[in-house]
């Protein structure tokens, strides 16, 4: 039986970067994986969705074209092309992230990773089976597609998003989008700019479960309403079905929508199937998610979870952070999950990005939160891209400087929220910002002026400015 020093059950952002972090750190690594390479991130999320957003922001910017003097044939979205492109794009990372993991020397089985126990793992493939030892090991498992039990899949017609980016684009122009979190409000703005009629339902307003501020959702509702693009509230799906060529869903009340297909958007839940927990002392939540305290290990010594499986906060972003952690932690560090500093992001008609507490969560923690805000509207950068909207907006302690939290909306939001996510001392975080020299013209700046207006309006310039 080979042994490794750690062996990870899962290949998705988490499971890659924890594989990635053991190599580069002299250890002998295993990684397991029973699906496609890469997981849902590369191969049904992040990498192809933001790929889609990219093409999605090329076309709605065209409308700007002419006064720019960018003259020619109007654009428009096809949205079967643009599935082939994120294909090719997922393949050509999935390659790239393969051939690394081997040049590392790090082992890859492809099958079902069970444990045997706490240190021995089987693996099935093909009707074989091999067994390997360990002296550490990370579930790094993901999510499936959470369902509404109302949500009667087929092939082509009642579909979620694993399946779309699985089998390719359903034929078909009009689409019913079902779910107003983060995937739902993605996918509004996506479809309709690459050519589809989009029926969009929601049971309550797009976001109202996050921690996005309502400013914050006001700039996003206005720039889809520019687009046409406005949710049905108020409709629960309680059966769907198929009709000759039409997919439909209706609500409680029987009111029935048609359309050439249906894409259920309504979230994520944990993959913990056939893990062979039971041979462990590894326990689940109600919710399903594997239980583990703040370092990141489960109540069984030496196993460890990471990633959309632990939650409540289920993106790649969480995932990558956590495999950090967990891999100082097997090599002998003690450092703790944090959770709010880990950046938040939606790509739809503008970027959402945010970091660290809201005013609400400040408050309850005792402390007194400070505001700092600047908008892009008079941004030479921002009005060099013809695109003005959103703001940055910065929550400090009155009292100590301290930065509590922070939020970016409009373009480039989610590469701007790394300057707030950085690690180190946050008590020092606004004098850095303040003194960081800065690209003319950038939206960056806008980070700068927050801080000084921050620093102006409350009183912490000697915290900012060491006055």
């Amino acid at each position: 039986m080979k042994e490794f020093d750690i062996v990870i059950i899962g290949s998705g952002p988490g499971g890659y970067r924890a594989a990635v972090l053991g190599a580069l750190r002299g250890k002998k690594v295993a990684i397991i994986e029973r699906g496609t390479w890469g997981g849902t991130c590369l191969n049904r999320g992040c990498v192809p969705k933001k790929d889609w957003h990219e093409s999605a922001r090329w076309i709605e910017n065209s409308r700007h074209f002419a006064k720019r003097g960018i003259v020619g044939p109007a654009l428009r979205g096809d949205m079967a092309q643009a599935w082939q492109h994120q294909r090719k794009v997922v393949e050509t990372v999935r390659e790239s992230y393969v051939d690394y993991l081997k040049r590392l020397g790090v082992a890859l089985y492809q099958g079902t990773g069970s444990f045997l126990d706490a240190r021995r793992i089987r693996i099935d493939s093909d009707g074989h089976s091999e067994e390997i030892g360990c002296e550490n090991s990370i579930i790094a498992t993901g999510s499936l597609p959470h369902l509404p039990s109302a949500a009667k899949l087929q092939a082509g017609k009642l579909l979620h998003s694993d399946m779309l980016f699985d089998d390719g684009v359903p034929t078909g122009d009009r689409v019913i989008l079902v779910g107003g979190g983060v995937i739902g409000t993605e996918f509004a703005y996506i479809f309709t700019q690459l050519g589809k009629e989009v029926r969009w339902l929601c049971n309550s307003a797009p976001l109202s479960h996050t921690r996005y501020s309502e400013q914050s959702r006001d700039v996003l509702e206005e720039a889809l309403q520019e687009l046409g693009i406005e949710p049905r509230l108020g409709f629960r799906v309680a059966d769907s079905g198929v009709d000759g060529d039409q997919a439909w869903v209706s609500n409680e009340q029987g009111e029935r929508e048609h359309a050439d297909w249906v894409l259920f958007a309504t979230g994520r839940r944990a993959h913990t199937a056939d893990l062979g927990l039971e041979n462990t002392a590894v326990v689940l939540d109600e919710k399903g998610f594997v239980q583990t305290d703040e370092t990141l290990q489960t109540a069984e010594p030496g196993i460890y979870a990471i990633g959309d499986v632990v939650g409540p906060y289920m993106n790649a972003n969480q995932a990558l952070a956590d495999a950090t952690i967990v891999i100082d932690n097997i090599l002998g560090a003690e450092r703790q999950r944090e959770p709010l500093w880990v950046p938040e992001l939606v790509y739809s008609a503008v970027e959402l990005a945010r970091v660290g507490m809201d005013d609400e969560q400040a408050e309850d923690a005792g402390f007194e939160p400070a505001v700092g805000f600047a908008a892009f509207e008079t941004s030479p950068r921002a009005l060099g891209q013809d695109d003005t909207r959103g703001f940055v907006r910065l929550l400090a302690d009155m009292d100590s400087g301290e930065v509590l939290g922070g939020e970016i909306v409009g373009h480039e939001a989610g590469e701007l929220i790394a300057l707030l996510a950085q690690g180190g001392d946050r008590d020092s975080l606004l004098r850095r910002i303040a003194q960081a020299p800065v690209n003319h013209p950038s939206r960056a700046e806008e980070l700068l002026n927050a801080t000084e207006t921050l620093a102006a309006r409350w009183g912490l310039g000697e915290f900012v400015f060491g006055d």
